[in-house]
């Protein structure tokens, strides 16, 4: 196999096998009705049958809560860690599952205290000057208890508790690890590539296994758990309608490319880096978002718009960021081509949080990223820029050996044939041969009948081996192909307004020298001390 030189070679030629699939996601666990003021009122009033609407007959529950998680440890020999500031939690959780044997249970239970959102009760006065108590919503510092488990359908995730009311909660899971574990039980046999595969027997199954993770199954994940760890809310609150829903926080959405050898890698992100680094700005996006910005205005589109290149190591990964969603692609274990789409407001695209559009998020995340490599399959490659040039310049041979010129850039003759096609392709009939003679002799200043019908056969032939124009059927009149329109349209306008306008400022001296002439004379000047210098 040929080594990669282009980011579209890399995709179409080197890629093994691809795999997409939910990959990370943190999913707020909350009771509706207990997310304001009034929720609570009523809780404590409805609930809890007392008649002060206070946020002091909570603590009563925040301690049997606290006592339960306790005792839920001792009873059942769980490890307990108190997490401590700068600590990674991941890398405790890592420690844990190296010495886990089962195939579900809990690892560990962990504490800490985190800012998060809460009620509290303050004292207010009325006009009278006598006090009552009032509900508040607002921040504190607080316990959270952190339950680092594996399950059977979904491998090793946690889910997070806080211990103030309305003790809301974290759940956070791994698509990957999922399909993970049902690929296994489908006897399909895979190589685990960290959160992905380096190698699997069935693609198609795999990935219809991918396909099948949604909100039920989720769901039934958070269900399955809450009736074996501890939680605040009792059977009585869950019978009169407290109970815990799901919303979406943060959605990953990965494409794995396992590429056939690293150097493609290599090759990939050396193109992309050098030719997308403006795919973050806001006409470069919406490319790949499909989504209309606004830059002006009231409703100008919120959000800083740019990319960014982080290196690792010495593993660079490409960032483009619009809104609160992120896509980030990078070269995993320099095995496999990884682009992850992030999302973490829903709401950037017209979206509820609500897991029950996850289905919506997923085709948003998964466009997303085939759409970031489309834009980026368009990079050029110069040596095919090379090949096209020399097609259009240089000899081509025909099957039965007939050797057909070239149209030589910069000649005068090659350039009044590209000129015409620019507007002959305006013409709904197409052109003839006379007409071409008529056009391009007015062009080089010549008397049309000085150009003889044979040397106008010449030419086209030259512009239609070249695929330039092409015969109209049944007819001796000719049509301009988009190839030939594009063709035409750059090389003219490289020599009208480059080559001329360069070459005429190089050329003549002014009292205020232009922009290029400054650089070369600036360039000569280094090059002369240099040499006076050796």
């Amino acid at each position: 196999m040929t080594v990669a030189r282009s980011v579209d070679d890399v995709l179409t030629e080197h890629v093994q096998f691809e795999i997409e699939c939910i990959d990370r996601m943190y999913l707020n666990v909350y009771v509706p009705g207990l997310q304001y003021a009034a929720g609570l009122v009523a809780y404590v009033h409805r609930q809890l049958g007392l008649p002060i609407a206070s946020t002091a007959p909570l603590a009563k529950i925040t301690d049997a809560f606290s006592t339960a998680v306790h005792r839920f440890a001792r009873d059942n020999a769980i490890a307990w860690v108190d997490f401590v500031k700068g600590q990674r939690k991941d890398d405790v959780m890592h420690e844990h599952l190296e010495v886990f044997t089962g195939t579900e249970g809990v690892l560990f239970i962990g504490r800490a205290q985190e800012k998060t959102a809460l009620f509290r009760t303050e004292k207010r006065h009325d006009a009278h000057g006598d006090s009552y108590p009032w509900i508040v919503k607002t921040t504190g510092l607080v316990n959270h208890f952190y339950f680092y488990c594996v399950d059977d359908d979904f491998g090793p995730f946690f889910v997070k508790f806080c211990s103030y009311f309305p003790y809301n909660a974290k759940l956070c899971i791994n698509g990957n690890e999922w399909a993970k574990r049902h690929a296994a039980k489908a006897g399909i046999a895979f190589d685990p590539l960290d959160n992905g595969f380096a190698a699997v027997d069935d693609v198609d199954r795999l990935q219809a296994i991918c396909d099948r993770l949604g909100p039920e199954q989720i769901d039934a994940l958070l269900r399955k758990w809450l009736a074996i760890l501890p939680h605040p809310f009792s059977a009585a609150d869950r019978a009169a309608g407290y109970r815990y829903e799901l919303s979406v926080l943060q959605a990953e959405f990965s494409l794995t490319q396992m590429l056939d050898k690293p150097l493609s890698g290599r090759v990939f992100f050396e193109q992309v880096i050098r030719d997308n680094l403006d795919i973050g700005r806001p006409d470069q996006v919406s490319l790949v978002f499909d989504r209309r910005l606004m830059r002006r205005g009231p409703r100008a589109t919120p959000g800083r718009f740019r990319t960014r290149v982080i290196t690792s190591g010495v593993t660079p990964s490409l960032h483009v960021d619009y809104k609160h969603t992120t896509i980030k692609q990078y070269h995993k274990e320099g095995k496999a081509l990884r682009t992850e789409t992030t999302i973490n407001d829903t709401r950037d695209f017209g979206i509820g949080k609500r897991l029950t559009n996850l289905p919506a998020l997923r085709e948003i995340g998964y466009t997303a990223n085939r759409r970031l490599l489309r834009v980026q399959r368009l990079s050029h490659d110069p040596i095919t820029g090379t090949d096209a040039l020399a097609a259009i310049t240089g000899t081509l041979t025909t099957t039965s050996g007939i050797r057909i010129p070239g149209l030589r850039f910069a000649d005068q003759r090659s350039h009044a044939l590209l000129s015409a096609l620019l507007v002959f392709r305006c013409h709904p009939n197409g052109f003839t041969n006379k007409d071409l003679r008529t056009y391009t002799a007015q062009l080089r200043g010549l008397d049309a009948g000085t150009v003889t019908a044979g040397q106008m056969t010449y030419d086209l032939r030259r512009l239609k081996t070249r695929n330039l124009i092409t015969r109209i059927e049944g007819t001796h009149r000719y049509r301009v192909t988009d190839h030939g329109l594009d063709t035409a349209k750059f090389l003219t306008c490289v020599q009208d307004r480059v080559l001329r306008c360069g070459l005429a400022e190089l050329a003549t001296a002014t009292p205020t020298p232009g922009r290029l002439r400054s650089a070369a004379t600036a360039y000569r000047t280094a090059v002369e001390n240099l040499t006076t210098a050796a």
